[in-house]
């Protein structure tokens, strides 16, 4: 389910500045004109950062896919309470466990729309509400995310839905009749410095702060656990 068709960067053209500083905070992109990979950019933006190895996916289908594949490898999956050595990957539920945990909200929409069609994400740079529309199937488009420090898991509000409506229709203004067929909120698990640890207290394992990063650092951070883990078990043995 993994797309790689990189990622494009844009910003309206009286925030041309926040492009620039985008650039220079980054790498491995390539300036382009947006509307020579997009065609339904065309004549929105004069220019953009086009990530080549960047690539996307529908986390939904992809929690689901490493679900079956688990049960085909024989993996038991259960809701009982945990036995043996524990790995604690619940995110900011595990707050009862990890008090240096804090929530960051975040809201999105998932819009419905055939008059627009993209190939890859567009992220677009704002200095008050900054979004990115990440295209999926049938004419879906998820354009998320705002990020408020809160630990409220309530429905969206309308003030970050107008928001991020608004800066949709700056990317695309067919966008403004796409259907709306579902909000969502989230609270992303961050410790101090919004990087992911994976720690030892209390007997059991845990791997958590993956803030906004979520599936673009579990592979890295899942070797890490296999380490750590390696580690204390041999560890324990010889002792």
């Amino acid at each position: 389910g993994v797309e790689q068709q990189g990622t494009l960067v844009v910003a309206p053209p009286r925030d041309s500045r926040e492009l620039t500083r985008f650039a220079s905070m980054t790498e491995k992109h390539e300036w382009v004109v947006p509307g020579d990979i997009e065609p339904a950019l065309e004549n929105r933006f004069a220019r953009g950062l086009y990530f080549a190895a960047e690539a996307h996916l529908d986390p939904r289908l992809a929690l689901q896919q490493l679900r079956d594949k688990l049960q085909q490898a024989g993996v038991p999956l259960h809701s009982g309470e945990p036995t043996g050595t524990i790995i604690d990957c619940r995110g900011i539920h595990a707050a009862d466990q990890q008090p240096a945990l804090r929530a960051v909200r975040g809201e999105m929409l998932i819009l419905q729309t055939h008059d627009v069609q993209l190939s890859r994400p567009v992220r677009l740079l704002h200095p008050r509400f900054p979004c990115y529309l990440v295209p999926r199937a049938e004419g879906h488009f998820m354009l998320g995310a705002t990020m408020v420090e809160s630990h409220d898991s309530s429905p969206i509000s309308a003030r970050a839905m107008m928001e991020l409506l608004s800066a949709a229709y700056s990317l695309h203004p067919a966008l403004a009749e796409a259907r709306i067929v579902e909000s969502g909120t989230g609270l992303r698990p961050a410790y101090q410095q919004n990087l992911p640890e994976v720690r030892f207290e209390n007997g059991r394992f845990s791997l958590n702060g993956l803030y906004r990063h979520g599936f673009l650092l579990a592979p890295i951070m899942a070797e890490n656990l296999m380490l750590q883990l390696t580690q204390e078990m041999t560890h324990a043995s010889s002792t």
